[in-house]
């Protein structure tokens, strides 16, 4: 059995089940004893573990990631916005925002692939920490120039792409950020089957739409503090979330729990891992027992080698799905980036107050979109592509919106936002959960760190699209008038055809190639088959059907 580095697995009696399985792969006698209900109040104590600590993480990082967005236009009216006090040109702001994706992309997959091997928790809580301290910095920004000569030396960046500081913070917030978002889908993975992720990926994702949302109200509070302490509106902002985030990083270490244990066995902390602080398990008792029974598969992983990771870089099947992302995360993070400059577009009367009040409710439409689709797309799991398109189609037509509705109507255009917002909220959890469920079947858990971590890495190069060749990236486009961001906005409704187009050809080439476990993957000891009757956990059986609208509230009271 493949063993985390952070812990020795030591092997003591168990007194709670005389049937226990003796063997991996041999099924327990007592197999059926529990029903549906019991299991999902397993997974649902999980949950009270787990997702919170993931939303508080998430809602930070995400509002550490996008403050540089919001600095652009607050106290713009007295010359403290961020673009005015640094001397930033357009190209400038495009520059240090897509820097951030370049190194995310890059760092993305070998961070994910450290966690497999690694402690999850430590390994996420590290993650938190140091995004704090760059968040933190970016107070500083005007006084941290020598950081460029790190990035000129070790990473080999031109000086002409370090004329600002603000550039090389964002470098390196995406390299201690990355394999955050794919290290989360990870995590959840070795505590739920992937058929019931999609809800709680959409539960934490909702943190960033909260998040969008309260910075965006937040920040019209940090514009009052312009000058207090010497430090001007945006400054406050990245101190004080920088801080938060640096305590709910250390804070984690106690809280999230390790991959589980088979019952039976206990955790021993050798190296490193004695001077880190113990969590307490996850599950304990008849809970631990039947989480092990239901998600055998994570119990034991076989511990995988470089040739495994070949054969999931070469799985033809990441493509569609890093196209499919490749659209939706191009337009979330540019709404995201610049929806208050495309509100300030649409009327430029508007003060750094009133678009930061607007800016908040695209994200309230996207937070209800994630709570009303994801659990249904959960629920009739095999149709992911068409929840994942329909949510799309509804992006482009709010973009439609956005770029063809008179101008002497701004409301209206305004609603298009709100569209697209709405759009977007299941796009993300939809697609990160298929990826989790076709990559397990196929490939074990090495296919789950590698292809999230590249889907949402690949994928992201959408975000560098938006950030550094379009809106503010494209000066003829930015210019003021009727048409300003006209080609943009058609640009990525162009992008979002392609991923319902790529949604739709993977769909259809699984229905004729299949996703039958790799052969070329040594699977002793893997997560699916056992070569009795194909399935070795109950979660695995249960994939088999779709949920559907069964056990609902309503037919439980029938």
């Amino acid at each position: 059995m493949a063993q985390d580095s952070a812990a020795v697995v030591a092997k003591v009696p168990l007194e709670t089940n005389s049937n226990m399985a003796t063997e991996e792969g041999e099924r327990p006698s007592d197999y059926h004893e529990y029903d549906v209900e019991r299991v999902e109040k397993v997974y649902r104590k999980l949950d009270r573990r787990i997702i919170p600590a993931f939303w508080i993480l998430y809602f930070l990082c995400s509002a550490i990631r996008s403050n540089i967005g919001l600095a652009q236009t607050m106290n713009q009216d007295v010359g403290h916005d961020l673009v005015t006090m640094l001397g930033l040109s357009s190209n400038d702001v495009s520059t240090a925002l897509a820097l951030f994706y370049v190194s995310y992309v890059i760092f993305d997959c070998p961070s994910n692939l450290v966690m497999s091997k690694l402690s999850p928790r430590v390994w996420m809580a590290r993650i938190v920490f140091a995004v704090g301290v760059i968040g933190a910095c970016f107070t500083a920004v005007r006084a941290a120039w020598s950081l460029k000569y790190v990035l000129r030396y070790f990473f080999r960046i031109p000086f002409r792409l370090l004329t600002t500081k603000s550039r090389l913070l964002r470098f390196l917030l995406g390299m201690v950020i990355a394999g955050m978002w794919p290290g989360m889908s990870y995590y959840l993975t070795l505590f739920y089957p992937p058929s019931r992720t999609g809800k709680r990926i959409g539960q934490y994702f909702t943190a960033a739409q909260v998040s969008a949302a309260v910075v965006g109200l937040v920040s019209a509070g940090f514009q009052l503090m312009d000058g207090v302490g010497g430090l001007v509106g945006f400054q406050w902002m990245f101190l004080i979330y920088g801080l938060l985030a640096i305590v709910v990083g250390w804070t984690l270490l106690w809280w999230l729990p390790d991959r589980p244990l088979p019952p039976g066995e206990r955790r021993v902390r050798t190296g490193i891992m004695r001077w880190v602080p113990p969590t307490p398990e996850a599950l304990t008792g008849e809970d631990a027992l039947i989480h092990y029974k239901d998600l055998k598969r994570v119990y034991h992983p076989r511990s995988w080698t470089l040739k495994d990771l070949g054969y999931v870089l070469v799985d033809w099947r990441l493509w569609p799905l890093s196209l499919m992302y490749f659209g939706v995360v191009g337009v979330g993070i540019g709404t995201q980036l610049y929806g208050t400059v495309i509100i300030r577009g649409i009327n430029p009367k508007f003060t750094g107050v009133q678009l930061s009040l607007l800016f908040a409710p695209i994200w309230i439409m996207d937070l209800i979109a994630i709570l009303l689709v994801t659990p249904v797309s959960d629920r009739f799991h095999r149709l992911r592509p068409f929840f994942f398109s329909c949510a799309v189609c509804i992006q482009i037509a709010g973009l439609l919106t956005v770029t063809f509705a008179p101008t002497s109507n701004p409301w209206a255009r305004y609603g298009g936002l709100l569209m697209v917002g709405f759009g977007l909220g299941p796009t993300v959890p939809i697609c990160m959960t298929w990826t989790n469920e076709i990559f397990q079947h196929r490939h074990g858990e090495v296919g789950v760190a590698a292809a999230s971590a590249l889907v949402s890495g690949l994928g992201n190069l959408g975000s560098i699209t938006t950030t550094y060749a379009l809106y503010t990236g494209w000066p003829a486009d930015a210019a003021s008038g009727p048409y300003q961001y006209r080609r943009s906005n058609l640009t990525m409704i162009g992008i979002l055809c392609c991923s319902i187009l790529s949604s739709f050809v993977m769909f259809v080439a699984l229905h004729l190639v299949g996703n039958s476990p790799s052969r070329k993957f040594d699977r002793s000891g893997q997560s699916t088959t056992d070569g009795s009757d194909g399935f070795q956990d109950g979660a695995a059986q249960r994939e088999l059907q779709q949920r559907g609208f069964g056990r609902m509230w309503w037919s439980k009271r029938a």
